[in-house]
């Protein structure tokens, strides 16, 4: 078995691993993240907030430990750009990250619908307008900048010498620990689509968010 799978891993190239990657990757953040919301609606609120920050903390430092060196481990357009940006990645392979994480986190989802529940419109975060926006613009940047700059840091640091799933899965959870209420990547956008039903507002709303 092992060899047969070894066998067809060879014969991919390393866009395709790196496709691969990003798909499961962005499959297992996004299946604790709103799976996690799905649950704690389900117990009536009981687990709190400190579960649905310790399931993606989880999640992401799996996915950075599995796949950190095949693909930088993105999970996220906006890490995506970042990564494009510093010259990681090249334009081409941007939208290659962009389909696997567009493709990974709609997997997720219909994995939450259908074998989690629909509680909670499937563990959409949307922004709590309670507060005004230019507070919620503001930490959503900071809360932005705080994933990149960890993130940054492990990749120069070459995985803070094994620490750097931890690292990264732990500023995931901290920001959704403190700041839920703004949190609101790609990711977080596709379960309030299918939840909704809003399919031709999402495909607006999925192109805005990939540049937040």
């Amino acid at each position: 078995m092992s060899q047969t799978f070894q066998k067809i891993t060879n014969r991919l190239s390393s866009d395709q691993k790196k496709f691969i990657a990003e798909v499961t990757g962005t499959f297992i953040v996004v299946v604790l993240a709103a799976g996690s919301v799905v649950i704690d609606a389900k117990s009536n609120g009981v687990l709190g907030i400190p579960f649905i920050a310790i399931a993606p903390f989880i999640g992401v430092a799996i996915a950075v430990y599995l796949f950190g060196k095949i693909s930088m481990a993105h999970f996220n357009p906006a890490v995506s750009i970042g990564f494009l940006i510093t010259k990681h990645i090249t334009k081409i392979q941007l939208l290659y990250y962009f389909t696997a994480e567009i493709v990974g986190a709609l997997l997720a989802i219909l994995f939450v619908k259908y074998v989690i529940g629909t509680e909670a419109n499937l563990g959409a975060n949307v922004p709590n307008y309670v507060y005004p926006l230019p507070l919620i613009f503001g930490i959503e940047i900071i809360a932005s900048g705080l994933l990149m700059a960890v993130i940054f840091v492990v990749v120069y640091t070459k995985g803070l010498r094994g620490f750097g799933g931890l690292a990264i899965g732990g500023i995931v959870g901290l920001d959704i620990f403190f700041l839920a209420f703004t949190f609101q990547p790609v990711r977080w956008l596709l379960p309030y689509c299918l939840a909704q039903s809003q399919i031709y507002g999402c495909i607006g709303l999925l192109h805005l968010s990939g540049l937040q």
